[in-house]
This record gives structure tokens, sequence and C-alpha cells, in this order.
């Protein structure tokens, strides 16, 4: 493309921007009906295929693990070969994943379910993947809201995966297939057309362009991402140069643990608040107990998603660093509200949907200040580690919250999570900004 005066330049970066923001937005939407429907079913067919309780959390598990350990690959790729060839390989895979389901339920074979699982994480590192792909080309005054738009287009996926159910018996029981294999049947669509959508629609590559404009030519840009090794060492490096990435990344991973923590452990405390105030033991609760606890967490996700356009613009407007604060405190006043109020369950609601918010504020906020606090080839491998470490936080603290839960209780855990949301608040207050490295 030849030379731009600086004016045509900068329209021509804001065109392609909002071309990539659509593209990465209707994309999120159809590849996220597949996590929606195994959140959904995949517990229960888990349970089905190993004929034991003890498998009802193997398919989240594994899910979350995989997307954890997919992230730093993915960002890898997209560090040699771009956005692009990263987000439609990562769906491809995705897309096998949701196939590997269908196929367990025609073998009835927990094997399968969890391979298909683990493939469909990767799916769920692509979704993370996409919120950084949206800022590669974003003004800085517009960083925060074009983050927050593609993290916003997944609430539509998943909310709509849950009710793909019913359709999706229907359609299983038309092709002859097990009424369960429906709805990734769905999936395999979704993201093959996501897959598509991404290959021909970012176009150019986000990241590859805003290399380009930034000063690298063709003949430059090869040498230089040779030097990226797509290793956890180097992402750690870039991360330890600045003290805002390296604040950045502790605020999204905190943030992560805390609510997945508190999150996980709800429906299980919310079923022994109903069975104390019934008289019943918990696996004879009635119907009106499970849909108070489907509405607290149902409330929890909107929490999660549904605003998310407005902490991207406060994050713009207000700064990184103190959405970021404004995320922490949230996260402090949910845990506290639904510890505190723990023995009614319109206060646990009351606090998991502000959970919520402070997960959005801080994700969207961090995610903006990692991405602004490192340049050069490091920055997709720094936002690659972030991702990983997300992904483990949050198996660790589902993983471990339990035990917190079985020692302390539901208060004690809201405690504990809460502490750890006031050590970044007193980081945020402590470690001062300092220019991105280059």
């Amino acid at each position: 493309m030849p030379e731009l005066a600086e004016g045509a330049l900068e329209g021509y970066r804001v065109c392609a921007q909002r071309r990539v923001v659509r593209v990465l937005a209707a994309a999120q939407l159809l590849s996220g009906l597949g996590s929606g429907a195994t959140l959904a079913i995949g517990s229960l067919l888990a349970v089905q295929f190993g004929g034991s309780d003890a498998w009802a959390g193997s398919v989240t598990t594994v899910l979350t693990l995989s997307a954890a350990l997919a992230a730093l690959p993915l960002s890898g790729v997209a560090a040699r070969r771009g956005r692009r060839t990263a987000l439609v390989a990562g769906l491809l895979s995705a897309m096998t994943g949701s196939g590997l389901v269908v196929l367990s339920t025609v073998w009835s074979s927990l094997a399968v379910l969890l391979a298909g699982a683990a493939l469909l994480g990767v799916g769920t590192a692509v979704n993370l993947q996409s919120r950084f792909a949206a800022v590669d080309l974003a003004q800085d005054a517009h960083r925060g809201r074009d983050l927050s738009l593609v993290v916003w287009s997944v609430t539509v996926g998943a909310v709509a995966g849950p009710n793909l159910i019913h359709p999706g018996a229907a359609l299983g029981a038309a092709l002859g297939l097990p009424g369960a294999a429906g709805p990734f049947v769905i999936s395999v669509a979704g993201m093959g057309v996501a897959a598509v959508l991404l290959a021909i629609g970012l176009r150019p590559d986000p990241l590859l362009e805003a290399r380009r404009l930034a000063g690298a030519d063709d003949g430059d840009l090869p040498h230089a991402v040779a030097a990226v090794s797509g290793s956890l060492r180097d992402g750690v490096r870039a991360i330890q140069s600045s003290p805002s990435a390296l604040l950045a990344v502790v605020g999204v991973v905190v943030a992560h643990a805390v609510m997945v923590s508190v999150m996980a452990m709800t429906p299980l405390h919310l079923s022994e608040v109903a069975s104390a105030h019934a008289g019943l033991h918990r696996d004879h609760l009635s119907t009106d107990s499970f849909a108070i606890i489907g509405f607290t967490i149902s409330l929890h996700i909107a929490g999660m998603y549904a605003l998310s356009p407005l902490m991207g613009w406060l994050a713009d407007r207000w700064g990184r660093r103190r959405v970021l604060a404004l995320g922490q405190v949230l996260l402090i006043g949910g845990v506290a509200v639904a510890g505190v109020g723990q023995a009614d369950p319109g206060f646990v609601t009351v606090g998991l949907v502000l959970l919520g918010l402070g997960w959005s504020g801080s994700t969207i906020a961090g995610s903006a200040l990692l991405a602004e606090s490192v340049h050069g080839h490091g920055r997709v491998l720094a936002q690659g580690v972030s991702d990983t470490a997300m992904g483990f936080a949050g198996a660790f603290g589902g993983g471990t919250a339990g035990l917190v839960m079985a020692g302390i209780g539901y208060g004690g855990l809201a405690a504990v999570t809460a502490a750890l949301s006031a050590a970044v608040l007193a980081s945020i207050a402590f470690v001062r900004p300092r220019p991105a490295i280059a």
C-alpha cells in the first residue's frame, strides 16, 4: 500500500479497526455456542458415561485446563503468523472438539467426551485472545471500548448455548443422533462459520498491520518475528519489564481466581441453605430451589458480560488503573454481601451480581492496561502468559474453594477471597506507572 499522509493513515487505521471489531464480535457470538452448551450438559454426559457422580466436574476441569495450556501456544502462533492464523486454527480445533462430543453421545464414551472437551477448551482460549486482537489497531482513547465490545459479544453465545438443548434435541432426532448430540451439531456449524468469517474478514491481519503501520516493513518483519520464540520465559520477561504490565496481570488473575472460587461454591451453598430451610437432604431439593440456584448464576453471568461496554467506556474515560481498582472494590463488596448475608439467597444473589461486575471491570481494564504497557513483539507473548495464568488461577481457585469452604465455611471463603482483592488494591496504590517498553 502506498505511503499515506498522517491524516489519511489515521483514517485508514480507524476504518480497519472498525472492521476488525465487527468481525471479531460476530465470530465470538457464533463460537460461544459451543462453550455454553458444554457447560450446560457436559457434566450430565460425564456422569452418564462414567457411571458415577465423581465425574460431574471432569468436563469443566478439562475445559479450563485446556484453555490455560492452549493460550501461550496460540499467542506464539499469533506472534509469528498473525492473529488470523492463530484464531482460525484454534476454532478449527474447537470445532473438531464439538464433533468428538457428538461421537461420544453415539458411543457413550467418557474418554471421547473428555477429548472433545479438551479441544473445546482451545476455543475458550481463542475467545480470550480475541479481546487482545481487538486492540492491536485500536486508538489509545478507545482501547477499552473496543476490547469490551468483543468481550460483550460472548454474552449472546453463552446465554444461547444452554437454551439450545431443546431445539438441539429435535435436530439430533432428525439426524438420527441422540438428543444430547444436537446442541453440539449446532456448535460445529457455528464454529465453522466463525472460522470462515475470521479467515475472510480479518484482512488485513490486525496484528501484522499494526506492526507494519508502526514502521516494520516487509523486509524487517520476518527478522523481528524470528526473535520471538513463543516461550513462557519470553512472555514473563516482557511482563516483568513493566510494573504496569505486572500489575495488570496480577489484577486480572486475582479477579478470575476470586470469581471462579466463589461462583463454583455458590450452588452448593445455596443447596445447603435450601435444604436446611426445608428440612430436606440436598439430594431431594424442590424444583423451586434449583430455579433459585439457576437464577442466581444467570444473573452472575449477566454481571460478568452484559455491562462490559460500560466498563470499557469507564476504562477509557477514567483510566485503566482506576477501573481496575473499581473492579477489585466490587469484588470485595460482592463477596462481603454474599458472605455476611449467606443465609439469605437474596443477599447471595446480589453478591454474585457484584462479583460478576467486579470481574468485568478488572478483566477489561487489566487487559487494556497490559496491551498498552508492553510494546514490540513481546506484547503478544505477554498476553498469552496472562491468559495462561488466568486459566490456571481459575482451575486452582475452583479446585481449592471446596477445601476452604469445608474447613471454614462459605463466609470464610468470602473472607479469603476478599483479602486477595484487597492485596491487589494495595498494589494499585503503591505501584507507579512507567512508560511502556519498546
